[in-house]
């Protein structure tokens, strides 16, 4: 039987062949914007209208969207591997040089092909990850505008 090393391996690379669009994350905690690059976004229900994330336990933003008790999903187009790349490296701020809005009470991305704001209902445990299910409380997205893809481990378009 394979070590659990080389079956997370298999099983990552195996996953990565699924094609998923790319987003940023976003919140506060007290007056400082958090943000992360995600691609485990979903839609869950029409009625109520909820969306999930996924984020990993370790990571701040975890954390921060916990506390805060809302968050934002900034869907990245065509032209955002900077933003992803950006909201993915480790960095002092994210957030530099980047145009935000906050009129929902987290950061939300002026450069987003659309936006979910959420209010947490429920974070459900996913082993090393939370799953948090969000009610939208404000969508909007900019016309027929093309996503950002992640693919086998790195960015693409929609052809």
């Amino acid at each position: 039987m394979p070590d659990t090393l080389d079956m997370t391996l298999a099983f990552r690379s195996t996953m990565g062949r699924l094609a998923t669009g790319v987003s940023v994350i976003t919140t506060r905690t007290g007056d400082t914007p958090v943000g992360m690059t995600a691609s485990a976004v979903a839609a869950l229900s029409l009625d109520p209208l909820q969306l999930i994330v996924c984020i990993g336990n370790h990571l701040f933003t975890r954390t921060a969207i916990a506390e805060h008790g809302r968050f934002a999903v900034n869907v990245l187009g065509e032209d955002g591997e900077q933003l992803a790349r950006c909201f993915s490296a480790r960095v002092p701020d994210r957030f530099a040089g980047v145009a935000i809005d906050e009129d929902h009470g987290v950061p939300v991305l002026r450069d987003a092909i659309a936006t979910v704001v959420c209010d947490v209902s429920q974070a459900l445990p996913g082993g090393d990850h939370t799953i948090f299910v969000g009610d939208a409380r404000h969508f909007e997205h900019k016309g027929e505008a093309r996503p950002l893809l992640y693919f086998a481990g790195g960015f693409g378009l929609m052809r």
